[in-house]
């Protein structure tokens, strides 16, 4: 099960980190950070359980910059604004979600301050 998203007042934690594998390493399918060749289970799942984690918390940073993005593009003060429509087909998403987005990242920009709470675009 996902953990929740920090909220702005909760300090974030730092998973483990995600080191970049080289190129000639990355283009094997069965190579995965180096996991296939750790013969300890003990080690592997502490070490996979670090990447799920890394790559939860990095998934989850990416979508709240997603929504502060949204949130500026959608900005009525912009004179280059897009419409949700326009957000939408940018990010490969549906409009509805495009606007949950936009409603998100308001939330997220407006939080630091004193905003209402936070709230999941989903």
């Amino acid at each position: 099960m996902a953990e929740p998203t920090p909220r702005r007042n909760e300090p974030r934690l730092r998973p483990a980190p995600l080191l970049f594998e080289p190129a000639q390493v990355a283009d094997d399918p069965e190579h995965f950070f180096d996991l296939e060749s750790m013969d300890d289970p003990r080690a592997l799942l502490s070490r996979s359980t670090e990447l799920a984690h890394a790559f939860r918390a990095a998934a989850d940073r990416a979508v709240e910059f997603q929504a502060m993005a949204a949130a500026q593009l959608a900005d009525p003060r912009r004179f280059d604004r897009l419409t949700t429509a326009d957000i939408a087909e940018r990010a490969e998403w549906t409009e509805d979600y495009a606007k949950k987005m936009v409603e998100f990242g308001r939330d997220l920009l407006g939080g630091a301050e004193g905003g209402a709470g936070h709230a999941d675009p989903v």
